[in-house]
């Protein structure tokens, strides 16, 4: 009551700092809001509020209604975008954002079909059948925030909260120079924002409600006192100051109290929404109309038609310029927003978005462009100027050393960026660019240090459960065996029997029996794989063997040949070592000469065999054509070898014999006795040379086989195969030819034993 009995009788306060720039409202407000248009496509930014951006629902080619969503909210801080007209979605990309930094963002692009076709719509006759949640919703759907220019979603600002909200302030002030859209809403369309009001004061309930214009807009002022039939809305002129449309500026010019460092206007029980806002809930409510046009300010001499114009959401500023005549000079500056908290666009392809309230063209005449920065003299000017009893000067000097902690300490979240400690700076320093940066960067540090803390604390958490599940399962395995050692007490004491031993004993049977078979299948594996391993070595025989077949041929007959010689050797040692000894009985003689004679037939027959086995090896046919010459000579030269073999072999046994027939003479001091011994020796030294000869005739026809088994890479070698086996046949000639000179000799010699052994014996029986 004392509030309002203070606002009825005129009673104000004011705030710290402040200045009075030129307003130059005129002549953009001096016209009628007119319809800016639909232009060839509709850039909408998917974020166009302070929060997240919502999730997007419809994908390219689709084609929307007006009013359509073409966004989904997920939570209260993400605000949906609609569809401002009827059309088809032809890109969802990266498009040049409405932002400061000139960034490009996720938007989603609508080409309109001209229809201007609206969705299903379900208008509301009395909003006061509906409760608070119920409107806080549609609030919520329709996609609203606040349109003075913060981007705060307006449905959490109206949200009940811990304290309940005793004041409801309208914001009409519009302190900013150029800015008129406010001026002229409030003017053409009154009785909308009071309606808008209404159902404002039915969500909140607040016990006072307070519409506050400027002095310098006596047009609306007039047109709302006209409308307004409500005796609890308050309609108060406070006077013109920059920046005395700040929330917390306003809040303390109308009750004197200040909202808290860190703190919001809820927390003293205060709400703060703008005319636009009012009457963009009425839309909302009343008429089912989501936000998707806002009033826009086009102003500056760069314009040939300035003026105020409804703007559908999303419509690129190069339309408007096109649309209001902008005649550029070189180097014009296009400004989003008032010329003291605005930004210049670095792309005339950035759309308008829900906080876009004016489009500045100005001519450096009329607003000269930022001079060069100059050192900072410490006049203190800035302090004077500062709406939030801040220190710009120390905030600029951390903010170029990114003193994180000082700014902190100074409290540089509280700045609401109004720029008049810029304006008044006499060199020149862009303070409030400093401070912009130097939030971003403070925010973006705590964003890092929140997912650093979220980080440790998951990873605490995740010890903990850890260690948790481990204590558990210890105290689980302790249980199970206490329970489990009990149970077998109890087994024993009832049973007489140890069952652990008795498990034990059958582990041990059942690895026993798995072992005995273990080996059993080892050992049928390892005869599998010896098996395998002798068909493989067969087959690897089996095919090379027809490559070898002279190779072969050749070691068997040296190896039969040399048996043959070792065996012939043996036979005349063993001749040699009997005429040596003394002559022993003729039965003995007999017998030693049989059984020689018969280790010499072994022989030879072992020689014969592995002769003929050589002979078969060399007559299986061969894999290449060009080693057939050598596979059939080869077998001629084994039978060649194995006959000499034979008859060296026969030679031998004769010797023995005559050894043994010349040891059972009784010795006798003839004439004839000097022969006897003479005619062995001879023959032995025959036999020995006829052997060497014949083993040299041997070694040379295989050598020849040898040369005719390998293919000859020319012609002029083939006289040499011809020749090499005519020489080996010649010498083995004359070898078998001495040797049957040796074996006559051997047996004229027998022969002369022979007849004097008969000899005394016929003597006896004549007598």
């Amino acid at each position: 009551m004392s509030l309002l009995q203070d606002l009825n009788a005129g009673k104000l306060h004011d705030f710290h700092g402040g200045i009075h720039p030129p307003g130059r409202k005129a002549p953009a407000n001096l016209t009628a809001i007119s319809h800016a248009g639909l232009p060839e496509e509709l850039i909408l930014q998917v974020r166009q509020h302070i929060g997240q951006p919502a999730k997007i629902r419809v994908h390219v080619g689709e084609r929307v209604l007006r009013g359509q969503p073409l966004t989904e909210p997920l939570n209260p801080m993400m605000i949906p975008v609609h569809a401002p007209t009827s059309g088809t979605i032809v890109a969802i990309e990266d498009r040049a954002l409405c932002h400061p930094s000139g960034l490009d963002g996720l938007c989603i692009v609508l080409k309109p079909d001209g229809e201007d076709q609206w969705r299903p719509r379900f208008p509301v006759a009395d909003y006061r059948l509906l409760g608070a949640d119920v409107l806080l919703e549609r609030v919520h759907e329709a996609g609203i925030t606040g349109l003075g220019g913060a981007g705060f979603p307006a449905h959490v600002k109206l949200t009940p909260r811990k304290k309940k909200i005793d004041t409801l302030i309208i914001n009409g002030v519009e302190c900013e120079p150029y800015i008129s859209a406010d001026d002229r809403l409030m003017r053409e369309h009154p009785a909308e924002i009071l309606l808008g009001v209404e159902i404002l004061r039915h969500i909140v309930q607040p016990q006072t409600t307070i519409l506050a214009v400027e002095d310098n807009k006596p047009e609306a002022l007039a047109a709302l006192r006209a409308a307004n039939r409500n005796e609890n809305l308050l309609i108060v002129t406070v006077p013109t100051k920059y920046p005395s449309g700040g929330e917390k500026q306003l809040i303390e010019i109308l009750t004197g109290l200040q909202v808290p460092r860190n703190g919001l206007p809820a927390d003293i029980g205060i709400v703060v929404q703008n005319v636009g806002t009012a009457y963009a809930v009425k839309q909302a409510v009343i008429d089912d109309e989501p936000l998707t046009r806002r009033v826009v300010t086009l102003a500056g001499e760069a314009f040939a038609e300035p003026g105020n114009a409804w703007v559908h959401i999303g419509t690129p500023v190069r339309h408007l310029l096109k649309r209001y005549g902008l005649n550029p000079e070189p180097g014009q500056r296009i400004i989003m927003g008032g010329p003291m908290m605005g930004f210049t666009l670095h792309s005339a392809a950035a759309p308008i978005i829900k906080g876009s309230n004016c489009v500045l063209a100005p001519k450096q005449a009329e607003l000269a462009p930022p001079a060069e920065e100059m050192a900072c003299i410490r006049c203190s000017n800035c302090a004077d100027a500062c709406p939030a009893s801040l220190l710009p000067q120390q905030l600029y000097w951390y903010a170029r050393s990114q003193d994180h902690d000082k700014l902190n300490s100074h409290h540089l979240f509280d700045c609401i960026e109004c720029g008049a400690c810029a304006y008044v700076c006499p060199s020149n320093i862009p303070l409030v660019q400093y401070y912009r940066v130097a939030k971003a960067d403070i925010r973006q540090a705590q964003r890092e240090a929140e997912l650093a803390e979220h980080a440790r604390q998951r990873f605490e958490a995740r010890q903990q459960r850890l260690a948790r599940e481990k204590e558990e399962r210890q105290a689980r395995q302790a249980k199970a065996a206490s329970e489990r050692k009990a149970r077998m007490a109890e087994q024993a004491a009832a049973g007489g029997e140890d069952p652990v031993a008795a498990a034990l004993a059958r582990v041990k049977a059942r690895q026993q029996e798995q072992g005995a078979d273990d080996m059993a299948a080892a050992r049928a594996a390892r005869k599998e794989e010896a098996r395998r391993n002798r068909e493989q070595k067969q087959t690897q025989a089996d095919g090379t063997r027809g490559e070898n077949n002279a190779t072969d041929s050749a070691d068997t007959d040296k190896k039969s040949a040399v048996a043959a010689a070792v065996a012939r050797a043996k036979a005349r040692k063993a001749a040699q070592a009997e005429a040596a000894e003394p002559a022993p009985a003729a039965d003995n003689a007999d017998d030693s000469a049989v059984a020689k004679d018969k280790k010499s037939a072994v022989a030879a027959a072992v020689a014969r065999a592995k002769a003929r086995k050589a002979a078969q090896t060399a007559a299986t046919p061969a894999s290449g054509t060009e080693a057939e010459p050598a596979t059939t000579e080869a077998p001629a030269d084994a039978a060649t070898d194995d006959k000499q073999a034979a008859i060296k072999a026969a030679v031998a046994r004769a010797k023995a014999r005559k050894a043994a027939q010349t040891a059972a003479t009784p010795a006798s001091g003839t004439e004839a006795e000097p022969a006897k011994t003479e005619a062995p020796a001879d023959a032995a030294a025959d036999d020995k040379q006829a052997a060497i000869k014949a083993a040299v005739a041997r070694a040379k026809a295989r050598k020849a086989a040898q040369t005719a088994a390998t293919p000859a890479s020319g012609t002029e070698a083939e006289p040499a195969k011809t020749e090499a086996p005519a020489d080996a046949a010649a010498d083995n000639k004359q070898a078998a030819i001495k040797a049957a000179v040796a074996r006559a000799k051997a047996r004229k010699a027998a022969e002369a034993q022979r007849q004097a052994a008969s000899t005394p014996s016929d003597r006896e029986d004549e007598s």
